[in-house]
């Protein structure tokens, strides 16, 4: 709730009144809005959070330093690949926010109508790596992956994994895809393609730095070139069928804090327009 000191102010000018009244709505307005969404129920306001697998660690991090500000709000997370939580919005699942690891799905949301006016931002950006098993010794390029000692390779499915559509990319502009496809152990997530080389199933696989940078059982051999992909970037937007759009907005606002920041720094992302 809402709550003003009695002050005694004696003004004898009605325009004055007027525009001072006029402030004061535009001041809370935002705030009585949210307000409001929280208290229409008796619980808490509960957020639905699709996020790309890729950033299940940062946010999970970042969901306490969220609610420790006491703002009557829980968050649910709902972790999977991009292509698959879009696929989930468009058929109407509840989700008040939407963070992919790639414009694509993203892009496909608001061409549709699905994304919240005004709210789309880019968050992050991130690195594409070849990584290997630990104990690896034969390979240390991009260029190694052709030899005919390397059988299996591991990839994001391209058509619906942002990691699978960068590693494709990189591929391509090495004039390396058409060469390895008979290699390839296609992936449901970029957290699967970890999972098969860290298990050494596969000699190789394509991930997000930041996800070789979560295992000791995987190295990174080589990075890959910047001009060789699409910016890996991260948008986050608000969906327009949201129950709480004030709140979620307000969330979205908080990752971009400072607080959120270095969370997402810790867990080696880079922040947008860094």
């Amino acid at each position: 709730m809402l709550r003003f000191k009695s002050v005694s102010v004696t003004i004898s000018n009605p325009l004055l009144w007027i525009v001072l009244l006029a402030f004061s709505l535009v001041g809370c307005d935002r705030q009585t809005a949210r307000e409001l969404e929280i208290n229409k129920t008796e619980t808490a306001v509960n957020l639905t959070i699709s996020v790309a697998a890729s950033l299940t660690e940062a946010m999970q991090a970042i969901a306490p330093l969220y609610q420790q500000q006491d703002r009557g709000v829980s968050i649910n997370y709902n972790f999977a690949s991009s292509g698959s939580l879009q696929r989930q919005i468009e058929q109407g699942a509840p989700v008040d926010v939407f963070i992919s690891a790639a414009p694509k799905q993203m892009d496909a949301l608001q061409s549709k109508g699905l994304l919240l006016d005004n709210s789309r931002k880019n968050l992050l950006h991130n690195a594409i790596v070849l990584i290997v098993p630990e104990n690896s010794t034969t390979i240390s390029d991009f260029e190694d992956l052709t030899s005919a000692s390397v059988k299996t390779l591991s990839i994001g499915e391209p058509e619906s994994v942002p990691a699978g559509k960068y590693a494709r990319e990189v591929l391509s502009a090495l004039q390396l895809y058409d060469r390895l496809t008979s290699k390839m152990i296609f992936a449901k997530n970029v957290r699967q393609v970890l999972a098969y080389v860290e298990s050494q199933n596969v000699e190789a696989g394509i991930v997000y730095q930041t996800d070789a940078r979560l295992s000791e059982r995987v190295k990174i051999v080589a990075v890959a070139p910047e001009d060789s992909h699409a910016p890996v970037i991260y948008p986050v937007a608000v969906i327009k069928d949201s129950q709480h759009p004030e709140v979620a907005k307000e969330f979205i606002e908080f990752l971009l804090s400072d607080a959120a920041g270095r969370v997402f720094k810790t867990y080696g992302f880079a922040l947008e327009g860094l």
